[in-house]
């Protein structure tokens, strides 16, 4: 093609040295003649002008002739609408709300532990026996005075009824019996804190003073670690931006590192208030724990499901380019024929992404002929010829 536009320009020179002989750039440079200058720059444009249109004609013709001329090779995706999921991955941790520590109620020896570690309990099983330091005893006592207070009662309601006696008898002997039964049932209540049971049903996680210790209420005096390994759940912090899509009832996918296991569940729970030191709310995810694996505080991934969109086009974020404008924009094939078509740069609008691809909300249409692999070395207007077609971007 060199060859050709050489050719031409020579002969055009040499047609313009065979009419009337004009003076050449030196000579007029010589001249130091404004006019003359002048005039034949505008004859070297004039004729710049006809050389670039034939030019242009050439390749033209050129272009249509040679079978062998050179045309980008690329590869397409079909723009096609599909269910678009995206998601919010965050990091939890593993807790119950069936973790607590047992603490006695009541001061003394623990003369008994009924359990061990490890070992399955029900609600309100016993534990352990706290000395009663004579409690036992006393209720005894105070059980055969009640009981001869209940009869005396029920002998002046007799007499009473049969208009016998005085009404001050039948009086002090009701009192009397409810104050008995009274301080029996009260010190039942006492005695019976000396028996620790299980608040709930679980697991004896630990075993935290032996048999013969000297126990009080208060801090530092627990005895077992009991855990619920059934009701888990996830806790983990949400950013504020996402207090309108992330709600309860949002499908959530969780992984285990450590256990190397999945599963899917949901947010049971998102929480109402904003923690001003880092602007985020907490959320729960149920976790069903049938095998007992899951742990209390161990280390999950969370993707949390934000957002949907039925009928999304996908395409990959690395055919994307921006222009000057800060518009993004991609190229798509129109005019295709016999895997040959003609580039078009289209602006796009996009949404969110998701690994590698990302949604396309606006500037490309359902079945689009969209330039994937070559789409950085084309450019607007160039024909093109397509190698494969694939139907997504996944």
């Amino acid at each position: 093609m060199r060859k050709i536009y050489s050719l031409f320009i020579v002969t055009l020179l040499l047609a313009s040295c065979g009419g009337k002989k004009e003076q050449s750039v030196q000579d007029v440079l010589a001249s130091n003649d404004l006019a003359k200058l002048r005039e034949k720059k505008a004859a070297l444009d004039t004729e710049l002008q006809t050389l670039t249109a034939d030019i242009k004609l050439l390749n033209d013709e050129i272009s249509k002739l040679d079978i062998n001329k050179k045309v980008p090779l690329i590869t397409v995706l079909t723009a096609k609408e599909q269910e678009f999921n995206h998601f919010l991955e965050l990091q939890g941790n593993v807790q119950t709300k069936q973790n607590v520590l047992i603490y006695p109620e009541m001061p003394g020896q623990l003369v008994k532990i009924y359990v061990k570690e490890g070992q399955f309990v029900n609600k309100g099983q016993a534990l352990a026996k706290i000395d009663d330091g004579g409690l036992a005893n006393q209720l005894a006592q105070i059980e055969t005075q009640a009981a001869l207070a209940e009869t005396t009662f029920n002998r002046q309601k007799r007499l009473w009824e049969q208009k016998i006696g005085s009404e001050i008898q039948f009086l002090q002997a009701k009192t009397n019996y409810e104050a008995q039964t009274s301080a029996v049932n009260q010190l039942k209540r006492q005695l019976a804190k000396s028996v620790i049971t299980a608040p709930f049903s679980g697991v004896i996680d630990d075993v935290i003073k032996e048999q013969g210790t000297v126990v009080a209420p208060g801090m530092g005096s627990e005895v077992f670690r009991i855990v619920n390994l059934k009701d888990m759940y996830i806790e983990t912090d949400v950013p504020e931006s996402y207090i309108t899509s992330v709600k309860k009832g949002k499908n959530v996918e969780v992984e285990f590192p450590v256990l190397g296991e999945k599963l899917t569940s949901e947010i049971r729970q998102a929480g109402n208030f904003i923690n001003p030191a880092n602007r985020t709310f907490k959320v729960e995810v149920g976790v069903p724990n049938k095998e007992g694996k899951i742990k209390p505080n161990l280390t999950a991934k969370l993707k949390i499901n934000d957002y949907s969109n039925e009928k999304a086009i996908l395409i990959p974020q690395s055919i994307i380019s921006e222009n000057a404008n800060g518009e993004q924009y991609i190229y798509v094939v129109e005019n295709l024929k016999d895997a040959v078509g003609v580039a078009k740069q289209v602006v796009i609008a996009t949404g969110k992404t998701q690994g590698d691809v990302i949604e396309v909300i606006d500037g490309v249409e359902n079945g689009a002929k969209i330039i994937d692999e070559g789409a950085r070395s084309v450019k607007n207007g160039q024909e093109v010829k397509i190698l494969t077609v694939s139907q997504d971007a996944k």
